[in-house]
């Protein structure tokens, strides 16, 4: 038994208090508003985002981070990517020993086009034991019925992995296994975002499921074009961090970022259907950072791109779906060929 912090209180870092909960651990919930965090503690409820769920007596909320963190050693980070700096530089401030800390955000930083576990470690410095990813299809919505679920973990010290392994699994309905590819963990793991927001777009404009099976075929190719350039495995895109999220974020009513794409493509303007969301989708700022790195690293994303041009260039969902069917002939299998001769 083990009492661990896990830093966000929306759905996702709800879900995985309940199943480390489920597995006999003490967890702190911490959030940073006080109505939501009485919520959790008085109706063990968090109705925003997992409604009609009841949370397990074991998961205490806090609203003070210092009390939260005091005397534990794993914290799961659950933050949106874009609060995840300034998040951990107030957990600096509280900490007496080093920690392991477990990101399950899923994103690439604008600008620097750090992976998150690049950015734990350049804000935790010292502060920091281990620092573990855990990715993979997994949408909080079903694992809080305690559905079926599988997911993998990443580190760079896989002792580290094997540990967190342990903690999160659960027989029942969360199988968890490691991955020693942690780029490739981590970068199939932000950018199935972007392949769902275009996949909800293809949907809101009406169109099919051939449309969707090509743009997740052709978008996972885009993803392992990236991920090999920036050192990943290949064969890990055809696992749970790569095909497996890739598939379930693209073709699930739970998907926000499928969600965002479908408003988008019926024609809503992006603020509007961000506004709306109440939710963060980790998508939009994704396929920035994606965009910028690959043009530094010369991939092509077409996909990315004509995305990029939807959300930041104000170009209208039909025409980018036109510019991408209008490309020119080419093989399918040599993007294939290529990605694996790069390897040898």
């Amino acid at each position: 038994m083990e009492n661990i912090a896990v830093l966000g209180a929306g759905s996702w870092g709800t879900a995985l208090a309940l199943v480390l909960a489920d597995n006999g651990h003490r967890v702190r919930l911490w959030g940073h508003r006080a109505e939501q965090i009485n919520e959790i503690n008085e109706k063990r409820t968090n109705e925003k985002y997992l409604p009609g769920v009841r949370l397990p007596d074991a998961i205490i909320g806090y609203e003070d981070l210092c009390a939260a963190l005091d005397g534990v050693a794993i914290v799961v980070l659950a933050v949106p990517t874009k609060a995840i700096r300034a998040v951990l530089a107030d957990v600096r401030a509280c900490l007496a020993e080093p920690i392991t800390v477990v990101a399950v955000s899923k994103g690439i930083e604008p600008g620097t086009h750090k992976r998150v576990s690049e950015m734990v470690a350049e804000e935790m410095g010292e502060w920091l034991e281990d620092v573990v990813v855990l990715s993979g299809p997994s949408h909080a919505e079903e694992v809080v019925l305690r559905h079926p679920t599988t997911v993998a973990v990443s580190s760079p010290n896989m002792e580290a992995a094997r540990r967190i392994q342990d903690i999160f699994m659960n027989h029942q309905y969360f199988r968890v296994y490691t991955n020693q590819d942690l780029i490739g963990v981590e970068v199939g793991g932000a950018l199935k975002n972007i392949i769902a927001l275009a996949a909800g777009i293809s949907d809101g404009l009406g169109y099919g499921d051939n449309a969707k099976a090509a743009l997740i075929t052709r978008g996972l190719v885009e993803i392992a074009r990236l991920g090999c350039a920036l050192g990943a495995n290949p064969l890990t895109f055809a696992g749970l961090t790569g095909v497996g999220d890739l598939i379930v974020t693209c073709t699930s009513v739970h998907s926000r970022n499928w969600r965002a794409g479908y408003m988008l493509g019926q024609g809503k303007k992006l603020d509007d259907v961000l506004e709306g969301m109440g939710m963060v989708v980790e998508g939009v700022r994704t396929t920035k950072a994606a965009y910028e790195l690959a043009n530094k690293l010369g991939v092509k994303m077409p996909i990315t791109e004509a995305l990029y041009e939807v959300l930041f260039a104000g170009k209208d969902p039909k025409e980018a779906v036109d510019s991408l069917m209008a490309r020119g002939k080419k093989e399918e299998m040599d993007d294939l060929k290529n990605i694996f001769a790069e390897q040898e």
